[in-house]
């Protein structure tokens, strides 16, 4: 028995291991050398600073650096090829494995570089103009005299030649790695209109926008995300129709970023948002390229990140989170239609079982007669009371719905509706919930699968229970207060500027596209919230061919 007892102590208490080979790791002198983090904006922030390490004109100079850099030869994948230009000049070639095109190495840079016949005219010491213009068959190549960036572009996936006896270095676009197809997109599929989504490509996702906006005021502007990962953004606006403090903001917050790594647009979103604290999301992300496009065209402004198939929109209102790409493809009486079944779904969501549990705890007054017996007689056998019956069952249903999502492919869809439906069974079976509730639960989740956002129907679930808390303490009145609160807080809101509930809250001027959708051709103007230079979007009379009344061709 005493050593039982000591073994049972001996899980609470450490001693050193005796056996020396065993691995802990342990608080030692990296923690105490670590660098302090504010001073990340002195020194180690360097996407300001444009000296770096210039090309030296030895060769050997070069790759030293390069090998020092990427701790060479125990980091493997980088390839420094060196070989001699003409079987002269000697030159080496840097580039990672994986991240480029072999055949445009092979072919379109090393071959024409050692062949002879490429450089018979040329008697000049630095040949690095020469191969630029007449050796090099690669459409996109620059010249660069900062050895620091043409780091980082090896690092994207380009190649750097560097050339003895040259002050500069050629940054060849070689690019090969391998990426997703363009596919339908998962979480916005609509009936009609365009069934292709975002990738994680950045230059495919760019090339999906010019696609759609041919104009040549159609700007791209990269800026650096992560100070460690270094990763790219791209911000794209229409020049003269998106208002130019909201691109300088834009572009200040993500300028001013001070943090390792960004990866996808949830990150870069918590970052840059103007409010932090409230549930509710500030900007709208899709990864529908018509989508963006029409955010685009409107004024605002569109942020794609490397390695993310959605899409950032900014400035952006209550409203937008209710409207879908297949709006516009629909007849103004369907668009509107569908709308007012989004609100109603988003409104039962939101509102039912707080509703439910306010009437039948405090205002029994306000239920028919014979609904309030079939209720009461429902309930006779659950031995919980109603708050504690609606959130067993909130919360049940959120784990089949979690559960359904986490679990691949087909068999998610099958776990969510075979565990709902025996579940509830077994619940009513069991006397735990009523009949009653299982049907508001179920109508409360088919509400908010009716939301088009993920991001806000993300905060009606967790607003719900709130909500239900706040009803079971006075009714409706302790309700009502939840409801004003929360309307403050959305009031208070804005998105880079712009006020969340905006042209309700503050009004502004009339806007034909925010829950009723009035037809396309008297849509003439963009929203008036975001102040854009070109406030105008169509004539005064789109349908051109309505001002001839006659029509067609007199004989």
């Amino acid at each position: 028995m005493d050593n039982y007892f000591k073994a049972l102590r001996g899980l609470f208490i450490y001693r050193e291991p005796k056996n020396q080979s065993t691995f802990e790791l342990l608080e030692n002198n990296y923690e105490d050398s670590a660098p302090d983090p504010n001073s990340r904006q002195n020194g180690t922030n360097k996407k300001n600073d444009t000296s770096g390490s210039a090309v030296s004109k030895y060769l050997k100079d070069n790759i030293n650096y390069i090998k020092s850099i990427f701790c060479i030869p125990k980091n493997k994948g980088i390839i420094i090829r060196q070989f001699n230009i003409a079987k002269e000049t000697e030159a080496c070639l840097v580039f990672i494995d994986g991240m480029v095109d072999n055949n445009i190495i092979n072919q379109s840079i090393l071959s024409p570089l050692m062949s002879i016949e490429n450089l018979k005219r040329f008697k000049d010491k630095c040949p690095i103009d020469y191969i630029e213009r007449n050796v090099i068959s690669v459409s996109d190549v620059e010249r660069i005299s900062n050895l620091d960036k043409a780091v980082q572009k090896v690092l994207e996936g380009m190649s750097a030649l560097f050339i003895h006896d040259c002050h500069e270095c050629l940054l060849i676009d070689s690019k090969g790695y391998k990426k997703r197809n363009i596919e339908k997109p998962v979480t916005e599929s609509v009936v009609r209109g365009p069934q292709e989504g975002f990738t994680e490509d950045l230059s495919t996702n760019i090339t999906l926008l010019r696609r759609i906006i041919k104009n040549e005021k159609l700007l791209i502007e990269f800026l650096p995300l992560g100070k460690t990962a270094k990763t790219e953004c791209a911000m794209v606006y229409i020049n003269g129709i998106a208002n130019p403090e909201v691109v300088k903001e834009v572009k200040r917050r993500i300028s001013s970023l001070n943090i390792d790594f960004i990866l996808g647009d949830g990150m870069l979103e918590q970052l840059i948002e103007d409010n932090h604290l409230t549930p509710f999301p500030q900007i709208l992300s899709t990864e529908r390229p018509d989508r963006a496009s029409s955010f685009i065209m409107e004024g605002q402004v569109v942020i794609l990140s490397e390695g993310a198939p959605f899409a950032l929109a900014v400035p952006v209102t209550f409203f937008h989170m209710l409207h879908t790409s297949e709006d516009s493809h629909l007849r103004w009486q369907q668009g509107t239609f569908l709308r007012f079944v989004r609100v109603f779904g988003m409104s039962v969501a939101l509102f039912l079982p707080a509703v439910y549990a306010g009437l039948t705890l405090y205002h029994q007054e306000m239920i028919p007669t014979e609904l309030l017996a079939s209720i009461t007689k429902a309930r006779s056998m659950v031995p919980f009371p109603i708050v504690v019956e609606i959130i067993i069952m909130e919360a049940s249903f959120e784990l089949i719905r979690e559960g359904g999502i986490r679990v691949p492919g087909v068999i998610g869809q099958t776990l969510g509706i075979i565990g709902a439906l025996i579940l509830g069974q077994a619940a009513v079976a069991a006397g735990l919930v009523s009949p009653i509730l299982i049907i508001i639960v179920a109508v409360t989740g088919l509400g908010s699968f009716s939301i088009p956002n993920y991001s806000l129907a993300m905060s009606i679930r967790i607003i719900r229970f709130i909500f239900i808390i706040s009803a079971t303490i006075a009714g409706f009145y302790s309700l009502s207060a939840a409801i004003i609160v929360f309307l403050g807080l959305m009031c208070n809101m804005k998105s880079f500027g712009v006020p969340f509930l905006s042209p309700i809250a503050p009004k502004t001027k009339a806007n034909s596209d925010i829950i009723i959708q009035q037809p396309l051709w008297r849509q003439q103007t963009r929203p008036d919230f975001i102040n854009s230079p070109d406030r105008k979007s169509a004539d005064y009379n789109p349908r051109g061919w309505a001002e001839n009344k006659t029509g067609g061709t007199k004989k």
